[in-house]
């Protein structure tokens, strides 16, 4: 190569670099932040069951303790206002006995699964092992899940297992203009996708204002544990489709009453609704989805552990 080649190489090498950086850039400010918690510092998380829920400043992780049949809780209030959102935490499991589980939801004020609005991210440990599930009741308290054990719900995919004492990120998409939601689970370090799906709507989402972990609705027998940490809670939108954000919610207290169990309640009935099958993806998980695999017409999203 000449001298003058080399020059000009250089020279469009350069070019392109600037070419590219306004475009991560743009991609960068597509969302706003509605809440972003990290628990470098106190996240002023609200909680009835101090000794079980806490922050570990040491650690900079959020500790919980989830048992059936006591409705304890930790939430945050947040300024959501109805958009499409992207809800990201990290999590690992360090005990979940058969019979207990964890959920990390994104609701309105009342924090009852059974009831809509409400967004769960749920692991459990029961008749199909470890196994992840996207849970979803519309406002007008339609129940629609699905689990990441092959046949068990409308998913056909590799029966797919978390892990304990592993770090995982969790990330749930909910896309407005397509009204459709999306979770996908994946290894912290490495960034393999464990597995993914998601679900078409018949109402639109509103109403969540908090975003939450515990066993309020679960009526299980006590004295068995979902145990491990939070991290990286993220809350985001569109750009311009929210306020200005802060690091915390506005929370004046950290602790609630302490506390008591409760007697088994009869289940509310709720309404299934099948799991569609004759949607498309969401513009937002397009290219990811033809990138991994689609069957079905573009429903499943997965892969197994190597």
């Amino acid at each position: 190569m000449t001298l003058k080649n080399y020059v000009l190489w250089i020279l469009a090498a350069v070019c392109l670099l600037f070419l590219v950086m306004p475009i991560q850039a743009d991609a960068i400010d597509d969302q706003n932040v509605i809440y972003q918690q990290s628990f470098a510092s106190d996240p002023h998380w609200i909680t009835n069951n101090p000794s079980y829920d806490y922050w570990e400043p040491g650690a900079g992780r959020y500790h919980f303790s989830l048992e059936p049949s006591t409705a304890g809780y930790a939430y945050i209030p947040v300024d959501y206002k109805d958009t499409s959102f992207n809800l990201d935490y990290d999590l690992m499991l360090t005990r979940i006995d058969e019979g207990a589980k964890f959920r990390l939801a994104f609701s309105s004020k009342e924090m009852d699964p059974e009831k809509g609005p409400c967004i769960a991210t749920v692991f459990t440990n029961a008749k199909f092992g470890k196994i992840m599930w996207l849970q979803v009741v519309t406002p007008g308290n339609k129940l629609l899940n699905i689990n990441s054990q092959s046949g068990a719900t409308a998913y056909t995919g590799s029966s797919i297992k978390y892990e304990l004492n592993r770090t995982y990120h969790v990330g749930v998409i909910y896309n407005k203009d397509q009204n459709t939601i999306s979770m996908k689970v994946s290894d912290k370090q490495t960034g393999q996708e464990y597995w993914g799906y998601f679900i078409k709507l018949n109402d639109e989402l509103n109403g969540m204002n908090r975003i939450w972990i515990g066993s309020i609705g679960d009526y299980g027998q006590m004295n068995l544990f979902a145990q491990g940490y939070i991290d990286n809670v993220q809350l985001t939108a569109p750009a311009g489709a929210v306020a200005t954000p802060t690091e915390t919610a506005a929370a004046s207290a950290t602790t609630a009453p302490p506390v008591t169990p409760v007697k088994k309640a009869t289940p509310k009935t709720t309404v299934p609704t099948p799991y569609p099958t004759t949607t498309q993806s969401p513009s937002s998980i397009l290219i990811p989805l033809a990138a991994l695999g689609i069957i079905g017409g573009g429903f499943y999203l997965s892969r197994k552990k190597e």
